[in-house]
């Protein structure tokens, strides 16, 4: 089966919106063994969405369209397919009862504009959209299923799940079994995870798939068997992957460093605090967007000013005029404060320069001081991020919460960030 995408919006072409949709198309579709064979994005012009769903007809089996279907005046998927396909519009009484009920529900009219969404293709079949107002559609053309999705991700998502996998899987099925393991990591870089499996694993078998997928604060490292025969091999390279970067690996799937912190918490029944400065709570809003974080989290400090971490935490003014807001004495005068405050078990304290302005020679922007662990046990480590403010942020904020991580698996190596995030005096 050829699959084919076709994405539109003049917001795409313009950058003012990122292409997620296609990504999560493609991820979504990818266990069926089916992988997108071309990609087009296009804006909101008639004649060229007409002349491109025709040529993409052609060529694909199954052709997604992601956008225009809402009720303004550039969503142009419906009228184009229509006249491609030499069909009228019609409204499309189940398309319509959905447009009334998801009115309905929000106690809204049903106007014009979005009586306008119910104006399909004769002969569409409807892909149903339990989230939004507008409904997705099928129609055949040149022996080619088209697809019409709307262009809001979280609706696309539920749609994908619940309408367009089903019916793929159904439609066109496939005797391989497709299994993608994706590995989230914190603490090793694209070229050095490539470099220590190239070295270690000079035999790795052409049949199974490698892909990285850099970003921040984690990485991605995706395994790939499609074919059932390839299953055994797949396997045994996760697990030697496993065994090699074990003390990186957060988990699988979309697993997170704070869901993981907040997972490991609950099942050792420790509570935890946080106190920071430079990231302005930003770790304690990571946590707490955990499901289930009440279980674990106490209580979180964003103590931006000396006065605060006077005041809140307890940080002796003393300790603040002799070593400065950025030093190991106050991010551990910080912790302290969190764990005797809050009760918690365990707590994390940051404290830094966060940019563009307001580095000395001795504490560039980019500087920060961490402290983590217990009463009975707190460690603090200075590091440098020399980057934009909000990376700063989001990096820091991550190295808190992998430190918490590794204090909770008991992981005794020092990770290599604590070693390579050093400024050279």
């Amino acid at each position: 089966m050829k699959l084919l995408l076709l994405m539109t919006g003049n917001e795409l072409m313009s950058g003012v919106t990122l292409d997620s949709n296609s990504s999560l198309i493609a991820q979504k579709l990818a266990p069926l063994d089916r992988r997108v064979a071309e990609k087009v994005t296009i804006g909101d012009d008639f004649a060229l969405l007409c002349a491109e769903l025709e040529r993409l007809a052609g060529l694909a089996d199954v052709l997604v369209v992601n956008g225009g279907l809402g009720p303004t005046s550039d969503d142009l998927t419906a009228e184009a397919l229509a006249r491609v396909a030499g069909v009228p519009l019609q409204e499309h009484p189940e398309a319509l009862a959905h447009l009334e009920a998801w009115c309905g529900r929000r106690g809204l009219a049903l106007n014009a504009a979005n009586r306008k969404q119910a104006l399909l293709p004769a002969g569409a079949a409807i892909v149903a959209n339990a989230v939004g107002s507008a409904v997705g559609f099928r129609l055949r053309h040149r022996g080619c299923e088209i697809v019409c999705t709307p262009g809001v991700p979280s609706e696309l998502r539920q749609m994908l799940d619940d309408e367009i996998v089903p019916w793929l899987a159904a439609e066109f099925p496939s005797s391989e079994r497709v299994v993608i393991t994706r590995m989230q990591l914190f603490g090793i870089g694209e070229s050095s995870l490539q470099q220590r499996i190239t070295e270690e694993f000079p035999d790795w078998p052409a049949h199974i798939e490698l892909g990285f997928r850099a970003g921040a604060p984690t990485l991605e490292l995706k395994v790939s068997s499609y074919r059932s025969a390839d299953e055994a091999d797949r396997v045994a390279c996760e697990q030697r992957l496993q065994a090699l970067f074990a003390e990186h690996i957060i988990g699988t799937g979309d697993t997170s460093l704070q869901r993981r912190v907040v997972e490991l918490s609950a099942a050792a029944g420790k509570r935890l605090a946080t106190a920071e400065s430079c990231t302005g709570g930003l770790i304690a809003a990571l946590l707490t967007e955990v499901p289930g974080a009440s279980q674990v989290f106490d209580a979180g400090f964003v103590t931006y000013s000396n006065r605060m971490k006077e005041s809140v935490l307890g940080v002796a003014a003393a300790t603040l005029a002799s070593h400065g807001a950025v030093s190991e004495a106050v991010v551990r005068a910080m912790a302290e404060g969190a764990l005797a405050r809050s009760g918690a078990d365990y707590a994390v304290a940051v404290s830094g320069v966060a940019g563009p302005d307001g580095g000395t020679p001795d504490k560039p922007v980019g500087t920060v001081w961490i402290a983590w662990g217990s009463a009975a046990r707190l460690r603090a480590r200075e590091l440098w991020f020399p980057v934009a403010r909000k990376l700063f942020q989001t990096m820091v904020a991550a190295t808190a919460l992998d430190l918490l991580r590794r204090e909770l698996l008991g992981i005794g190596t020092e990770p290599r960030y604590l070693r390579e995030r050093v400024r050279r005096r």
